[in-house]
């Protein structure tokens, strides 16, 4: 049976906050699922209950209004749970991308300086090696029980559903998104309620998303874009299904698309590729799909028509950063019906759109003066929706916000109607798969192997993957090394995404008067020229 809530008790929940709008949607939507994975479905007032139990768990562990609570698990309704806890507890939610190596983790959790962390299943193991480095934190297992730690269930058994006593405020900062900067050291991007409200506000009126929608979830919730595009759908009191994304299941998701009659998804090129390349792709009823939103990577032309094709006019595009809220630009639904016009019409499908509602973005020079169209500079970005800085990190604030403009690091131009163009990334970052790889990083650690002394790492197309992270190697005299062996020894060091997948052997690399390596000149020998 529903738990009654009461209308009076919204008040206590401040306007402009995420808490407020869990208490609502309990409120008017009690018995339409919010959840949907797997075998388990939740309510809106099921979820809400949960949430509640969940905060006063935490403060009987004395965790206080600010402090933080890490996630280290792949998607599932416990992380909704959790992320809910923080918008209506008062904590500060930090993500964790699981695909990291423990090194990576440790220096993470520690510059957030969690005091909890919630770990899937999978990830015990990982966490089990750092117990000596971590002991301080208290760790909570996820869907399945282990006899180290407490046990996500139980703790939420011992604790009452009643409404917390907790003042929240829209400029109460609630998640930190961790980013790797050219530098290799990670990032954490602080947002409060109101940035991230703001940006699903935008989204949700560019994307006529409504209560009825029906969300089929297949990116990450440790990413920002997945994750803005997810609760976007819950502001609405939209229905998210959360398909399991340890690894993309083609088939599964066309099938849960069919089966729960979804009408959204939100998708990266190389996932599109991945549905197309299914032999009997036909057979599935699509009919109810209405938006396709692809981001994190450039769509291949081809790709997209075959895409259009099978799916019909379903598809918009995206572009921003973890940094920006992401979203800077869109490229709408009824911008890719260009697709069945000319070759100069069908250009802007290169683009990434015009600038989304409420969003300034200039194209400026290295003075920071605005150039003319077709003319490349850095894309510098202001919005009310963009991270309030960087974690512990006021220096690299200073440096990325200025006088509040964000400079992104990617290069581009518009063209005389508005469209922006990305042409090159400053920051040399390959995106492969929908994930961020910086060169840098992964040359860091090409130069701990024993028998390299010169490496280069870059992106170069691929089919699958869009782009793949490729390294250029030169050995040392009289030293030896296979491919494999420098892919095997990149994937016990970093996370195994950020390791190459293809790796060449040279005798020399191309160079500028100062020894610069010239990887524009690297890449153009691939057909990339960004």
């Amino acid at each position: 049976m529903t738990k009654k809530l009461i209308l009076k008790e919204l008040c206590r929940y401040n306007i402009g906050t995420y808490a407020d709008i869990i208490y609502r949607n309990a409120l008017l939507y009690p018995d339409k699922e919010v959840f949907v994975y797997g075998e388990k479905r939740e309510t809106f007032s099921m979820f809400n209950e949960r949430v509640n139990r969940l905060i006063h768990a935490l403060k009987s562990m004395n965790l206080k209004k600010g402090e933080r609570i890490g996630i280290l698990s792949w998607n599932c309704i416990e992380c909704t749970e959790i992320t809910g806890a923080a918008m209506k507890g008062g904590f500060v939610v930090v993500p964790f991308n699981p695909r990291f190596q423990a090194n990576e983790l440790d220096y993470i959790i520690h510059d957030a300086d969690v005091k909890v962390l919630f770990t899937g299943k999978e990830l015990i193991p990982t966490i089990s090696t750092m117990k000596d480095k971590i002991s301080g934190i208290e760790i909570i297992s996820l869907e399945e029980k282990n006899q180290e730690m407490l046990f996500y269930e139980e703790l939420l058994n011992d604790f009452p559903d009643s409404e917390p006593d907790v003042e929240v405020y829209e400029d109460d900062p609630f998640i930190i998104f961790y980013t790797s900067g050219t530098t290799g050291v990670p990032r954490g991007a602080i947002y409060t309620h109101y940035k991230k409200l703001e940006e699903a506000r935008t989204k949700a009126i560019l994307g006529g998303l409504r209560h009825d929608n029906i969300h089929v979830m297949i990116l990450p919730l440790f990413h920002i874009g997945g994750w803005s595009h997810f609760w976007t759908f819950f502001m609405v009191g939209a229905t998210n299904i959360i398909m399991p994304n340890r690894s993309f299941d083609p088939e599964a998701t066309l099938k849960t698309i069919e089966k729960e009659r979804a009408t959204d998804i939100h998708i990266v090129p190389t996932q599109l590729a991945m549905f197309l390349s299914l032999p009997d792709i036909e057979k599935y009823n699509l009919s109810s799909l209405k938006q396709m939103w692809y981001a994190a990577s450039p769509m291949p032309l081809e790709l997209l028509k075959k895409g259009i094709s099978r799916f019909g006019p379903v598809f918009g595009q995206g572009y921003g950063q973890t940094e920006s809220g992401p979203d800077i630009s869109i490229l709408p639904l009824e911008a890719h019906s260009v697709i069945y016009k000319s070759k100069e019409e069908q250009k802007i499908l290169s683009s990434c759109g015009q600038p989304c509602l409420w969003v300034h973005a200039r194209i400026v020079d290295e003075n920071g003066a605005d150039v003319e169209p077709y003319q490349v500079g850095e894309i510098i970005v202001q919005s009310k929706s963009i991270m309030v800085g960087y974690w512990n990190k006021p220096d690299y604030t200073k440096e990325t916000i200025v006088d509040g403009w964000l400079h992104t690091g990617d290069m581009g131009y518009y063209d005389e109607k508005g469209y922006m163009y990305i042409v090159d990334r400053k920051k040399d970052m390959i995106i492969s798969g929908g994930e961020n790889v910086y060169p840098r990083e992964v040359e860091e650690i090409l130069y701990q192997h024993p028998a390299v002394m010169e490496a280069a790492v870059i992106g170069v197309p691929d089919e699958k993957w869009v782009e793949r992270v490729h390294a250029l190697i030169i050995l040392k005299k009289d030293a030896h090394a296979t491919a494999d062996e420098i892919i095997n020894f990149c994937k016990e060091r970093i996370a195994k995404y950020k390791a190459p997948r293809s790796v060449e052997f040279v005798d020399a690399l191309p160079k500028n008067p100062q020894g610069k390596i010239l990887k524009r000149e690297l890449r153009a020998r691939y057909g990339k020229t960004k």
